[in-house]
């Protein structure tokens, strides 16, 4: 069976790690969008136009379903990738959204969403969340974390000082939902932030959840293959996996 990923850059990477562990698949082939990164800050109809290009770009590729990685994409752009597409296409906002109700049973929970600016006003995250009966949600764009995973910067006193910017005169939540996927690799920073830990709610591990109970996937594979491409200067892409993800 084989998986494209699709994202605006190579924040998807931490999906990828999560699907390459739990192995779900012989084959991902994995597509970002690096020449016109980043997504988060741009308009509705222009990350919908970039969502369809991509569909269009997996039509080289005999896949058997598309793993939208980008939450902005997924908070925009996912039905009408669906519209056109000749297989499944799941996103990672849904998947954020059922992770968090299987795992915070108090409806009354406090829930801290972050992400970048698009994916913030598309409210996809509120939406879900309160369809599933959660009211006492916080959505609050983080953009600065982007650039500062990017380069390489986890932990320390930069990042430090960018998380009391945003989280200065915050309570701490009961569960953080890290909307963007550069966030799962300052994830103990935000986490360690807080007097008490929240519960942080991981896009590449919801979907590997989600793709388990909602699809008939086949056994695990022995082994998975990896594929990269880019839009631009792929060789960059591959050495942040290295780097990142060390594969």
């Amino acid at each position: 069976m084989r998986a494209g990923v699709f994202d605006s850059g190579i924040g998807g990477l931490t999906v990828l790690k999560s699907l390459f562990e739990h192995k779900l698949f012989e084959e991902i082939v994995y597509y970002g969008d690096t020449a016109r990164v980043p997504y988060g800050s741009k308009d509705k109809n222009t990350i919908i136009r970039y969502g369809l290009e991509a569909v269009e770009f997996f039509k080289n590729f005999d896949i058997d379903l598309l793993i939208v990685a980008c939450n902005s994409v997924s908070a925009f752009a996912l039905e009408e990738m669906q519209e056109v597409a000749d297989y499944p296409v799941v996103g990672v906002v849904e998947a954020g959204v059922l992770a968090t109700a299987n795992k915070v049973q108090n409806k009354d929970a406090s829930i801290l969403v972050i992400g970048t600016k698009a994916t913030i006003a598309s409210k996809a995250y509120e939406s879900g969340l309160k369809s599933f009966g959660y009211e006492n949600i916080l959505s609050l764009p983080t953009p600065l974390f982007v650039p500062l995973v990017e380069e390489d910067i986890f932990e320390g006193e930069v990042l430090e000082s960018v998380l009391h910017h945003y989280f200065q005169d915050i309570p701490t939540p009961e569960a953080v939902i890290l909307g963007c996927t550069h966030f799962p690799l300052i994830a103990s920073s935000i986490g360690g932030y807080f007097k008490e830990r929240p519960l942080l709610v991981h896009s590449g591990e919801a979907i590997v959840s989600q793709l388990e109970s909602r699809l008939s996937l086949p056994k695990r594979f022995d082994e998975t293959k990896i594929r990269f491409f880019a839009s631009d200067n792929p060789s960059f892409l591959k050495s942040v996996a290295h780097r990142w993800l060390s594969l």
